[in-house]
């Protein structure tokens, strides 16, 4: 694929949270298997994407996400140095912390934000370029508000460009109008569309719930 001038690939390894897991030697294999994966696509002059998912399913707290998803981050930097994998030549696409799904406490885009980028800020090396974060089952509305507001407190202050690399968050809101209906495609493209346009204003610090009724 390299010799057919494919640039970037990604590798996704799945972290659940629940009781007793995840352990350390879980936490290890799948680092080791990401770092081994990106130090062969630095052999054939590929980007690797580098994608640990600590998954939001189960009801565990923002805490608990903060602390396994430091733990995978700092495991993952640590293999990736010692498979010589250089820093500058990768993208991560990391979870945000947050609560799980069926927490009975829910998080505000700012405590999501504070918490993500400290994390972020004591796990990833400054010499990483960018961080495009995976939306794992927020809604599209939620996905761009924590993105927005990470990037409207800390932007003077990060070492890396934080976007996005949405599948639901952004895809979803204009599946559920097209329906595979003939009738439903510009509908659905101008949801694509718009998606697009709340994400490009979160890299930016500029999303607001306005441009929802727009």
């Amino acid at each position: 694929y390299a010799k057919m001038e494919l640039r970037f690939a990604k590798w996704r390894a799945v972290i659940t949270i629940g009781e007793k897991i995840p352990t350390a030697a879980c936490i290890q294999a799948n680092a080791h298997s990401l770092a081994r994966y990106a130090a062969l696509c630095h052999q054939v002059g590929m980007v690797p994407i580098i994608e640990p998912e600590v998954l939001m399913d189960g009801s565990h707290s923002i805490q608990q996400c903060y602390d396994v998803t430091f733990r995978v981050l700092l495991t993952v930097f640590e293999q990736l140095y010692t498979q010589d994998v250089l820093p500058e030549g990768i993208i991560l696409k990391p979870n945000m912390v947050v609560p799980g799904l069926n927490s009975s406490t829910q998080a505000t885009a700012e405590e999501v934000a504070n918490l993500t980028v400290k994390c972020l800020l004591r796990a990833v090396p400054a010499a990483v370029p960018g961080i495009a974060f995976l939306s794992g089952g927020q809604s599209a509305r939620l996905a761009s508000a924590r993105l927005s507001a990470m990037n409207k407190q800390f932007h003077d202050s990060i070492p890396w460009a934080l976007s996005f690399s949405y599948a639901r968050a952004i895809q979803q809101p204009a599946m559920d109008i097209w329906q595979g209906k003939s009738g439903h495609v510009p509908e659905a493209q101008q949801a694509l569309l718009h998606r697009a346009d709340c994400n490009r204003a979160a890299c930016k610090g500029q999303y607001t719930e306005a441009m929802e009724r727009n």
